[in-house]
């Protein structure tokens, strides 16, 4: 084995890697798929033969085990000051000691100079006033807090106890306990004026379950009377009967009858639909028994849709780097699976091409309904209408969509564009930015299949616990990547959104003017003073040309809500229109950013804490809302299903959104008020004990006598007063 593998420098990008493997003269590319990171586990075979490429510090893991950002609450920032000004006041009271001795000493001293004589070496009132400073800091030292810096990390310690101890945030179903992942910010949950929160699987359980779709038109999930009346399902409702299909998913439950009966009847449009749902994934299948699948997947969504296809006749069976095994109707087919157009944040979508078993070369596609609509063939224009209809019905029950559709594929086109994507892919600079051009050349005049809608229930709590933190004046922010209908609609479900608010301005401004506009507009109404000469954050823009670092809180005439697209928010988020959306942002009773990226999550947290005087909580459950957790002053992981990089970004994690409840107005509530408490216990008797040697001082010549006992003064702060004040600090409620 004689070969070379050019590759990028070490980094810590985990869902990236660039490089060629070159062998008897072939070049064969490197990415991410072909890698095997430190620390993972071989899942789909027994062995392989693998090449080092990073070892030791250059892997992966260990690049990404670089320091941490280090987060202080403003406890820390106060106490630092407070020490710096006791030092001061130690110097202060030093300095009047020592200057009163050498008074005294000239006017008063020489009187007793018979029974008391000065210090060998002394010479004058004022070098003796000189050592008497230094002995006055020797005893008056009692007042700089020694231990405050211990004992706070003992009582925040035992806070964090408090919080793994506690069983009401214990989650029993996957056995799962409330986690402080750090012990230095508890007092600071008791301060929390903004939470930024995740949708799916942060106030949704991201247990996916397919519940709709469209076909070529037709709206299908829906149950209908005699009368043509549509009825709301419930448990007494009829389940479609799946006993035909001895692969289907017993646990899977769907009502429409008439989708079976087109399957059945080899409509052509829905056999396509279920075969580009079988086939455009990523999904692992597992067989341990004859029959018993278990799928694999990395997102909730694949799982569901490939689940529904499976359950309608079109079973994905098994899958190797080269084909995909699907049973069609009780007749199995092997696809060879020529290339996978990945998914990410900025394509949201992807694509599999595949050749059938009789040769046809077809492009499956599938992805958000505002990316693939700009990538339709233009015959689907009225199909794209009456699923634009279907789509918006579903969004607005709260159901997640995507739409589908696929492409037929000339042969010698194909060819070519296979080595020139071969090309791409070897290529060791630019190779992203070349594949995505090829990507979408490929990925255009598409024909549309349809739209899946997928149901996310709320978990458990989820409305009582929003109602209960906006009671505690803490503003609520929603950014999540569904569609903005989807997004108001759990909004709604979860009293964020209610019928009694007086407006919820929609901001989707296409250009940056619209975006300002409709932001103005906004806030003209909730604030018709704030664009008046006389407004107090407009008199800070006369005064200076520089932006006021901090903008005080603006009270709006009413409740209102806001909710901004991702398009728009780009717009927003740049320089000169940031300020605005702070403003009318922070007006609003609450905020809903839709179809944002995990760059533009962290970018609002960022946002608000550079112009707002608060204390911000980002609560996330997935990689994506990493950037986030670790931009807030707090970031909460929630342990679901998307894995656990959000919990190891964050500094507390619990398994369900309604713990937050009890984390900041309870465990936050006490933390705060125990060390406000016991900063000033502590201070008060520290002072107690120093003031009398500084008052004593005025009765005995100023000549650093001590009132107290030797050993009183050594045991006073460490046995005396430390004990009570700490049991005070841990056990206060």
């Amino acid at each position: 084995f004689t070969g070379e593998v050019k590759c990028e420098a070490p980094n810590n990008k985990l869902d990236k890697f660039t490089g060629t493997l070159t062998l008897r003269g072939e070049k064969y590319a490197l990415d991410n798929e072909k890698m095997l990171l430190r620390g993972c586990t071989i899942r789909n075979t027994e062995w392989c033969f693998g090449l080092v490429i990073y070892a030791g510090p250059d892997t992966k893991l260990m690049q990404n085990s670089g320091k941490t950002t280090f987060k202080r609450t403003s406890i820390d920032r106060l106490m630092n000051v407070l020490v710096l000004v006791i030092f001061a006041f130690l110097a202060l009271m030093c300095l009047i000691l020592a200057i009163g001795n050498g008074i005294w000493e000239h006017d008063k001293g020489y009187y007793f100079q018979v029974y008391l004589p000065w210090a060998e070496g002394v010479s004058s009132a004022s070098y003796s006033g000189f050592l008497m400073f230094w002995s006055y800091v020797i005893i008056l030292n009692t007042v700089v807090p020694i231990s405050l810096y211990v004992s706070v990390e003992i009582i925040r310690l035992g806070n964090s106890f408090y919080i793994d101890w506690d069983r009401k945030m214990y989650y029993p179903l996957n056995d799962t306990p409330a986690q402080a992942r750090t012990t230095t910010l508890n007092e600071e949950l008791g301060q929390i004026k903004y939470i930024f929160s995740d949708k799916t699987g942060t106030l949704t359980q991201n247990i996916m379950c397919f519940n709709k779709c469209s076909i070529n038109g037709k709206s299908y999930g829906d149950v209908y009377d005699m009368s043509g009346q549509r009825i709301e399902i419930n448990e007494n409702t009829e389940k479609v009967d799946f006993s035909y299909n001895q692969l289907a998913d017993p646990k899977f439950s769907f009502y429409d009858h008439s989708l079976v009966e087109a399957v059945k009847l080899g409509d052509v449009p829905t056999h396509r639909f279920f075969r580009l749902l079988s086939l455009c994934h990523t999904v692992m299948p597992e067989e341990k028994k004859e029959g018993n699948l278990v799928y694999q997947a990395q997102s909730p969504d694949e799982g569901a849709l490939v689940t529904a296809a499976r359950n309608f006749g079109f079973v994905f069976r098994a899958r190797t780097p080269e084909t995909i095994t699907v049973v069609e109707m009780g007749e199995t087919k092997d696809y060879k699976l020529l290339a996978i157009l990945d998914f990410n944040n900025v394509r949201k979508r992807m694509s599999v091409i595949v050749r059938s078993p009789e040769g046809d070369l077809t492009l499956y596609c599938k992805g958000a309904d505002t990316i693939l609509y700009e990538l339709l063939d233009s015959s689907c224009e009225s199909l794209k209408e009456e699923t634009t209809e279907h789509l918006n019905e579903f969004a607005g029950e709260g159901l997640r969509t995507l739409v589908v559709a696929y492409k037929n594929l000339d042969e010698d086109y194909f060819q070519d564009w296979i080595r020139r994507h071969h090309d791409a892919s070897t290529a060791l600079e630019g190779r992203e930015d070349k594949l995505s051009e090829l990507y979408e050349e490929i990925e255009k005049d598409l024909m549309l299949l349809g739209a899946t809608a997928i149901e996310d229930k709320l978990q458990d709590g989820v409305p009582q616990t929003i109602e209960t933190l906006a009671k505690a004046n803490i503003k609520i922010w929603v950014l999540t990547g569904d569609k903005q209908e989807t997004a108001m609609n759990i909004g709604y479900s979860c009293n964020l959104l209610y019928d009694d608010m007086e407006d919820v301005f929609i901001i989707e401004g296409s250009t940056s003017e619209d975006v300002l506009n409709e932001l103005r507009n906004a806030r003209k109404k909730m604030k018709p003073d704030s664009f008046l000469d006389s407004d107090e954050i407009n008199i800070q823009f006369e005064k200076s040309s520089k932006k006021p670092k901090i903008i005080p809180d603006e009270q709006a005439n009413g409740v209102y809500g806001l909710v901004i697209t991702g398009h728009s928010l780009a717009y927003a988020l740049e320089g000169n229109l940031e300020l605005e959306l702070v403003r009318t942002a922070c007006m609003c009773k609450v905020v809903i950013c839709c179809r944002v990226t995990p760059l533009q999550k962290a970018q609002v947290v960022e946002l608000v804490k550079k112009y707002k005087a608060a204390v911000t909580l980002a609560i996330g459950d997935g990689a994506n809302d990493v950037s986030m957790i670790k931009t807030a002053h707090i970031g909460v992981g929630i342990s679901g299903q998307e894995g656990m990089q959000a919990v190891l970004s964050s500094d507390f994690s619990f398994a369900q959104f309604r713990y937050l409840q009890r984390l900041l107005l309870v465990h936050g509530r006490w933390s705060y008020i125990r060390m406000c408490k016991f900063l000033k216990y502590f201070f008060y008797k520290n002072f107690a004990f120093t003031l009398v040697h500084f008052w004593y001082g005025f009765f005995s010549g100023f000549s650093a006598q001590t009132v107290y006992d030797e050993w009183f003064i050594t045991l006073y702060n460490l046995v005396y007063t430390s004990l009570p004040v700490l049991g005070m600090s841990l056990f206060d409620q």
